[in-house]
This record gives C-alpha cells, sequence and structure tokens, in this order.
C-alpha cells in the first residue's frame, strides 16, 4: 500500500514538472525581423530576381499587378513601443509623513513602407521606400 502512495506521488511531481516545462519559440523565420530599411539599402537591387527578394525580405504584404505587365510588391510594416516608467518616494519625520507618487508612460510608432516593381521576366524594375516615426 505504502510502495502504490509513493510512486504515485513520483508520477505526480514528475507530471507537475514536465507540464511547467515550456517549449521554446522559434523566431527565425518571422519577416519582421528582416524587413528594414538597412536591407532593402543592402541588399535589394535592380535586375534582382523574385525569388531573391522574397529569400532576402518573406513574402510581400500586397501583390498587384504594374503598368508595365509586371507584378508589384508591397511591404507595409508598423511597429510599436511603449515603455512605462514610475517612482515613489516616503519621509517621515515622527508622526508627520509625506510621500510622493509619479508614472510616466511614452510610446512611439514606426512604419515603413517598400514598393518592388518587376518587369514581366520577374526581374526588379525598380523600388522606393519609406520610413516614418511619430
Amino acid at each position: 500500500m505504502l510502495k502504490n502512495i509513493i510512486i504515485s506521488v513520483i508520477v505526480l511531481v514528475n507530471m507537475l514538472i514536465v507540464g511547467c516545462v515550456s517549449q521554446p519559440i522559434n523566431n527565425n523565420s518571422q519577416q519582421g525581423d528582416r524587413v528594414t530599411v538597412g536591407t532593402v539599402q543592402k541588399e535589394i537591387k535592380v535586375g534582382m530576381s523574385a525569388a531573391s527578394v522574397a529569400s532576402v525580405l518573406g513574402s510581400p504584404n500586397i501583390v498587384t499587378s504594374g503598368d508595365n505587365g509586371g507584378e508589384v510588391w508591397i511591404y507595409d510594416k508598423i511597429s510599436s513601443n511603449a515603455s512605462y516608467s514610475s517612482s515613489d518616494a516616503y519621509a517621515t519625520i515622527l508622526l508627520i509623513g509625506g510621500s510622493e507618487s509619479s508614472s510616466n508612460v511614452s510610446s512611439s510608432q514606426r512604419t515603413l513602407t517598400i514598393i518592388i516593381k518587376f518587369d514581366t521576366n520577374k526581374k526588379v524594375s525598380s523600388f522606393k521606400y519609406h520610413t516614418s516615426r511619430f
């Protein structure tokens, strides 16, 4: 009887430990990390194939037909940053006390829009990009 209780406790403890283990997240395939102004300036060139562009920047957000019969790929990325800070102070002298508290919230957003035009042979004919921060 005692042996069965000990085995049951060991099994339950192992289940709890295994249940609390988290799996690592693989972010290597997310294109949001790869699409930057620096990447566009360094990697994207006129005459580059569509497959090469896709391997550098990932899949575009929008694909449309261009005026010259080729495709137009549009990458549109928005990132938001927020920071929070607070401070507390308290002072007391005998029975007289005082306190002060303050907090600050700051947020900003960045946008990056990339427009890549391809010719009918699926080669880059031109590209433009625009970035803003507010």
